[in-house]
């Protein structure tokens, strides 16, 4: 009987022990109440409390908790309803607040969240709600935040996650969406249409340019061949006329020589002016010594004197 006794006791003790003893995860703490009144607040570790009079009344967890909200109907300033849910991201700060400020601290943010949409929404029209959702978002979550602050709570961030307009006027939206594609892809059609037109008749353009250099660069050319070819040819006659005079000298020259006196010198000029009065040569040299073409002239009129005189004699 009395090692039952002992058994229990010592049972008893060990059951005492493992009530006075509680472990603390990170990043959480323990609300402890001692006879119904809030006593203590228990951090992460090994916590001993008095058995049958503390008590646990809560375990915080302070890490930022997400809260997925179903959707509300909010009506905007013209009069459409939408269905709008919410993210909220918040994070508990003050766990004795948390606890004995507020009951239900998550339908609390939920309804705050739900009347506090409603309140901004209904201050926008339609395309102001879709298009603003980074304006709403900061407007309530700067309200939430100040409103939870007093429950221990802090609200970190707030997200519209769907913003859903009713059927007819999706229907409309995306008829809208869809003529704007148009749009925008027949405008890329014609100024890539534009651009191929520009393209082509600039190069059209370069085209016609080199055309009408090259027909320049040859016409150019033909008219510099053609006096060339011309400046070659008068050098060639002046270089051949120039041959016969410096030929005829010559025969002068030894004709001279050769004991020829000044009437056979004026008859051999003679006959090399006669044909150029027949039209052997087409070229007339004037001579640069004008005295000698006069001396010339002299002595063809002293023998053409010399000749009459016997035929007169003879008369």
């Amino acid at each position: 009987m009395q090692y039952l006794v002992n058994t229990m006791l010592v049972l008893f003790v060990i059951f005492v022990g493992l009530t006075s003893i509680k472990i603390i995860k990170q990043s959480t703490v323990g609300i402890v109440e001692r006879l119904g009144r809030y006593h203590k607040t228990a951090h992460r570790g090994i916590n001993v409390i008095v058995p049958f009079i503390d008590r646990f009344r809560a375990i915080v967890d302070l890490r930022e908790q997400v809260m997925d909200f179903p959707p509300q109907p909010v009506i905007t300033k013209d009069n459409v309803t939408m269905m709008i849910d919410t993210v909220i991201y918040f994070q508990v700060t003050d766990a004795f607040k948390y606890i004995y400020e507020i009951s239900s601290p998550i339908v609390a943010i939920e309804n705050l969240t739900a009347t506090t949409l409603r309140n901004i929404v209904g201050d926008l029209e339609l395309d102001e709600t879709l298009t603003s959702r980074d304006i709403v978002n900061t407007k309530l979550r700067a309200i939430l935040d100040e409103a939870t602050d007093k429950w221990g709570i802090k609200v970190n961030r707030v997200e519209l996650k769907n913003i859903l307009p009713p059927q007819d006027i999706q229907n409309a939206m995306e008829k809208q969406m869809r003529a704007e594609r148009e749009k925008r892809e027949a405008i890329l059609r014609a100024e890539g249409q534009k651009t191929a037109t520009i393209l082509d008749a600039e190069g059209r353009k370069q085209s016609a340019i080199l055309s009408a250099e090259a027909v320049k660069e040859a016409a150019i050319r033909e008219a510099e061949g053609l006096r060339q070819a011309q400046i070659l040819k008068a050098q060639g006659e002046a270089e051949a006329i120039l041959s016969v005079q410096r030929a005829f000298a010559d025969s002068l020259v030894m004709i001279r020589e050769a004991g020829a006196d000044n009437k056979v010198l004026a008859l051999k000029s003679l006959e090399a002016l006669k044909a150029i009065g027949d039209g052997q040569s087409t070229k007339l040299i004037i001579p640069g010594d004008l005295a000698g073409l006069s001396g010339v002239l002299a002595a063809l009129k002293e023998a053409v004197v010399d000749e009459k005189k016997p035929e007169q004699a003879q008369g």
